[in-house]
């Protein structure tokens, strides 16, 4: 009987499983024993380099792919929950290519689930990760308090992206030092002459980034004897509510004469509705944003904002979460050094540049 064969499928003799290719078939292919596939499936402990290489050679060229099930009754299934609270932010994109590049060498693969930023459904994701047997959780931006994060951490590891708690014990945080960010990007406006600083905040009773950054703002006006000018408006995520709480201050008696934005998408759209009002850009109204996304470089935006190394976020993030789920049990809690990237939209041409 003659026998197909396509990537990761088998027909005819081999490949019984549901036409997908067994163990015993790499084994075969690789020259080694069953065994000792199984050995590299669960990184045990004294295999060789050279045994791994083999053996994961073979599994690329019959497209061996173990079944999630088959690990979970094993007790791990080599997948991870990251659940993020919204697709639209550039910035989530750069944390999902910090934790896939920090996967690249292991067996783990992410699943991705969207919460919307509500509670809910943030719960019913969790749930479902959960009911799935995913060996651990990343939760970026979560709207949960300590005890509802630390009832998640005893079902599953667990890592915070964005949840400022350096006293939780029964998971790890990974954040930017979000107070600093707001003080730095005070400091740089204040330096090129801006006075009537405001801020656009977003719309949380949970955020503990967004109270960080508030308070980060508040301090750095205060300092920078600013404090009669202290100006903070809160807007929900959704364009419109962007558009229309930005055209309100732009048009009121009192105007700001520089916004700094919680994230660079909300400053984007400010920039929008200024130049719609025949304000330019940075001489009536100076802009800064939050995350240095790829959108800031972009001539028509050229969006001064704070980088915080959302990559790095999530490489580190996602080794403090492997290191979990190999057992440790000690939290850790780790901090990014905030900078600000420098752009056109908050440096006037008659101002120099801001140097920090």
């Amino acid at each position: 009987m003659q026998t197909a064969r396509l990537k990761g499928t088998f027909v005819g003799e081999k490949g019984t499983r549901g036409g997908r290719v067994t163990i015993r078939e790499v084994a075969e292919d690789a020259g080694v024993s069953v065994a000792a596939v199984s050995k590299v499936l669960r990184d045990a402990y004294g295999v060789s380099d050279a045994l791994r290489a083999n053996v994961r050679a073979s599994m690329n060229k019959l497209g061996y792919r173990p079944l999630a099930a088959a690990r979970g009754m094993r007790g791990q299934t080599y997948t991870i929950g990251l659940l993020l609270p919204d697709i639209r932010n550039p910035f989530f994109a750069d944390i999902m290519t910090g934790v896939n590049t920090a996967l690249e060498r292991t067996q783990y693969r992410a699943m991705i689930g969207i919460s919307h930023s509500s509670i809910e459904t943030e719960l019913a994701m969790v749930e479902s990760m959960i009911d799935r047997q995913m060996d651990g959780l990343l939760m970026i931006g979560s709207t949960e308090d300590r005890e509802n994060l630390n009832n998640i951490a005893i079902r599953k590891p667990l890592v915070a992206i964005g949840h400022h708690d350096p006293e939780a014990h029964g998971f790890d945080t990974v954040n930017n030092h979000d107070q600093q960010g707001a003080m730095i990007v005070v400091k740089h406006l204040a330096a090129n002459g801006y006075r009537k600083i405001a801020m656009l905040s977003l719309i949380s009773s949970t955020s503990t980034i967004l109270t960080q950054r508030e308070v980060g703002y508040r301090r750095g006006m205060m300092e920078a004897g600013l404090g009669k000018y202290i100006n903070i408006v809160h807007s929900s995520q959704t364009l419109r509510d962007v558009q229309l709480t930005a055209r309100r201050m732009l048009t009121a008696s009192q105007r700001p004469d520089a916004i700094f934005c919680w994230t660079d998408l909300i400053a984007l759209g400010v920039i929008s509705v200024a130049r719609e009002l025949g304000l330019s850009i940075p001489e009536d109204l100076a802009v800064v944003g939050y995350d240095n996304t790829m959108f800031c470089d972009f001539a028509q935006n050229r969006l001064t904002s704070i980088d915080q190394s959302g990559e790095q976020l999530g490489l580190q993030a996602t080794r403090l979460l492997i290191e979990r789920i190999n057992g440790r049990n000690t939290a850790e809690h780790f901090v990014v050094t905030p900078r600000i990237v420098v752009r056109e939209s908050s440096t006037p041409s008659t101002t120099p540049k801001d140097p920090v």
